[in-house]
């Protein structure tokens, strides 16, 4: 096994103090958490194990976004409507998804020391509105093309369930061209190799070994073999950037971080458990499908091997309509186009700093379900419409989810 004795010794270490999780579910599990609870610091370190911050992040560590039972994003919202969260970043990008020409797919607010980061961010939301990102550039104006698309980390618990549905189903619950005339023309997004997109926000990750390695770089300025770019998010105008030191290191695969230690963490996210659920013959449950929910937040999947996923999803991009389009999209992707998200977690995500969306602007769940627009134009109608007492019942449903 090729792997670095000293830091998968640290990592170990560090996994010692939590034996129950160890010896419920392994060492490997413990590990991964070990890894995803790290505080990075920048490269190089006396300490090889922890080193390859930035030199441009955003937070130092997965645990510093994905926080709480739900392993999710923290929100709060002051009466003027400013915003304090933690888990909330700002993607970069026109139309097309092409990100900007100097500050490229992310801001960065953060450096390492002896480096200046991209600049600052200040949040606002208002009742019905979007959240916008106040950006303050250190390095001039981004592009005119260039919008800014906040995005809340997303839960955590139960995403293993994601890679456990068939690619065949994803692919079968596709109707781009609304061949049953209900108005949901969902599309899988097809990534290089002919792989079907499945996690993030617009479906951008294969697997959850590409997410994660991806986050790291984008987020923590940590390279992999999956996403092997030790300068992070940097692009050729940042020339100190792209200057300053990095971890990579031969025994983690020439990268700051290794292929096994992407796994690690895998192992542990795949293991967050999901809550129970509410049983399908509920009240809320009908309701649920009859005012055309269901038809996006499919409650379950087959499973690969046979077997179904209770999911809430169909893992496909939908598109959302202009109230939820921020301008930003990615390659192939247009702006206003959504992965529908997974309800699996929404129990666990309760209390005064909880928000919903892709960038926070809901409030409650209510919110969330009127601000649907485009292809859940027709849902949205329904819902609306129902009486005070069934949409109390469908809210109470969603909320136990």
């Amino acid at each position: 096994m090729r792997v670095s004795m000293r830091r998968l010794a640290l990592v170990l270490a560090a996994a010692a103090a939590l034996p129950a999780l160890a010896l419920a579910d392994g060492l490997e599990r413990a590990a991964g958490k070990a890894l995803f609870d790290r505080l990075w610091v920048a490269a190089p370190s006396s300490t090889l194990a922890n080193d390859g911050l930035g030199p441009l992040f955003n937070e130092k560590s997965c645990a510093s976004c994905h926080m709480g039972k739900a392993f999710a994003a923290r929100m709060s919202v002051a009466e003027d409507g400013t915003v304090t969260a933690r888990g909330l970043a700002t993607r970069l990008g026109d139309a097309a998804g092409n990100g900007d020409p100097v500050y490229g797919r992310q801001i960065q607010p953060r450096a390492v020391h002896g480096l200046e980061s991209e600049g600052t961010v200040a949040y606002s939301v208002t009742p019905g509105g979007p959240t916008v990102a106040d950006f303050l550039p250190a390095f001039g104006a981004p592009a005119p093309a260039t919008k800014l698309g906040p995005r809340l980390a997303p839960p955590l618990a139960g995403i293993g369930r994601i890679g456990l549905v068939d690619e065949a189903a994803i692919l079968a619950g596709a109707d781009p061209d609304d061949r049953d005339g209900d108005g949901v023309r969902g599309r899988a997004r097809i990534l290089a190799g002919g792989h079907v997109g499945r996690y993030g926000w617009k479906a951008s990750a294969a697997t959850l070994d590409q997410q994660i390695a991806d986050a790291f770089m984008l987020d923590i300025g940590l390279s992999s073999p999956l996403a092997p770019h030790p300068a992070g998010d940097c692009t050729t105008a940042e020339a100190a950037c792209l200057a300053a030191p990095d971890g990579r290191d031969a025994s983690f695969d020439g990268e700051e971080i290794s292929r096994q230690m992407v796994g690690l963490i895998t192992a542990y996210l795949d293991g967050l458990p999901a809550p129970n659920l509410p049983a399908a013959s509920e009240p809320g449950a009908a309701i649920f499908a009859s005012t055309g929910c269901a038809a996006c937040h499919v409650p379950a999947m087959p499973k690969r091997g046979g077997g179904a996923v209770t999911l809430y999803s169909d893992l496909l991009l939908h598109d959302m309509g202009a109230g939820l389009d921020d301008g930003v999209g990615e390659r192939n992707v247009a702006s206003g186009e959504w992965r529908t998200p997974p309800l699996i977690a929404l129990s666990l995500r309760q209390g005064r700093e909880t928000r919903y969306l892709h960038d926070g602007r809901a409030a409650t769940l209510d919110d969330a379900v009127r601000a649907h627009g485009g292809e859940a134009s027709r849902a949205r109608a329904n819902y609306d419409a129902l009486s005070d007492a069934d949409r109390a019942k469908l809210i109470e449903f969603l909320g136990r989810l």
